[in-house]
């Protein structure tokens, strides 16, 4: 197999023309161009179309780009096991976690692994915990640490940590004067959430849509220190982890009501982890048997 030239198609297809692949291949504009006419004369097949600057796949090149994926990242798998055969855990680990989980849950894990695992280099990519899902999927990084949701075959979760929710508003917000309010009392006021597609901002409105109520946005954002600050100076109320509950916001007492979200590991069932992915693997089941995690 053409493995440069299938790697030269992906970076075309990806980055939309062949300068921009050239650069990220750190190679000429012209070595790329041979290389995807090779990879079209061994497939007898054209795989761009080149409409002056622009290039866009044909019927063939979008058939063909997700199999190249999926080959370059099992070549990826067996080059690193071959690697790591016979030697102290090296090589790089690729992981992808949300910013919520990389800074509340990875640090002593982290310290851990570099501690064990001197040789292995991290490559850690902060993301929403959907896209750490399809970086996953697609071969980008090993494994993502992340909130859990739905997953389906190839993909495989196991959680780690349990994630109570917390609704929560500023100390002078008025939902925060009763000792005790209902899902209607926080529904009737504006609510500062993750975006709709996130599994966080799921739980909270299925958890609303299950007594018929509907929530009021004021606005959506994925950064959980945004939403913090907008909860603390009273412009929104939210469902904040217990981890970043603290003296500049109140905890809302909702009887009968608990909000949770598994946090946990999602490996891709299909490709061999290298040693220093198993490795990490091995700490964090490690945590889950600690923390009473499991499988999902």
């Amino acid at each position: 197999m053409d493995w440069a030239g299938l790697n030269a198609f992906v970076a075309v297809a990806d980055h939309g023309g062949f300068s921009a692949a050239a650069e990220q291949l750190h190679l000429t504009q012209p070595a790329v161009s041979k290389r995807i006419a090779l990879l079209e004369e061994s497939l007898q097949a054209r795989l761009f179309d080149r409409l002056g600057r622009q290039v866009v796949l044909t019927e063939a090149g979008r058939l063909l780009l997700p199999r190249a994926r999926q080959m370059l990242a099992e070549a990826e798998s067996a080059r690193r096991a071959l690697q790591d055969l016979g030697q102290d855990i090296g090589g790089r680990l690729s992981l992808a976690t949300s910013h919520h989980v990389g800074l509340h849950r990875l640090p002593a894990l982290l310290r851990r692994f570099t501690a064990l695992h001197p040789r292995a280099a991290l490559d850690i990519r902060f993301m929403d915990s959907e896209r750490a899902y399809a970086q996953v999927l697609h071969g980008d990084v090993e494994l993502a640490v992340t909130t859990l949701g739905p997953t389906e075959a190839p993909l495989q979760a196991t959680a780690v940590w349990d994630d109570p929710l917390r609704f929560a508003v500023a100390p002078d917000h008025p939902l925060a004067r009763p000792a005790k309010v209902s899902l209607a009392d926080i529904a009737a006021h504006p609510a500062v959430l993750p975006d709709p597609g996130t599994f966080t901002h799921r739980i909270v409105a299925e958890t609303f849509a299950r007594r018929g109520l509907s929530l009021r946005l004021r606005m959506t954002t994925n950064y959980l220190e945004t939403i913090k600050m907008m909860v603390s100076v009273g412009l929104a109320w939210s469902a904040l982890p217990q981890t970043m509950v603290d003296a500049q916001v109140q905890v809302l007492h909702v009887p009968g009501v608990q909000l949770s979200r598994k946090l946990g590991y999602v490996v891709h069932g299909g490709r061999t982890l290298s040693r220093a992915a198993q490795a990490f693997v091995g700490l964090l089941r490690t945590e889950a048997d600690t923390t009473g995690g499991g499988d999902t």
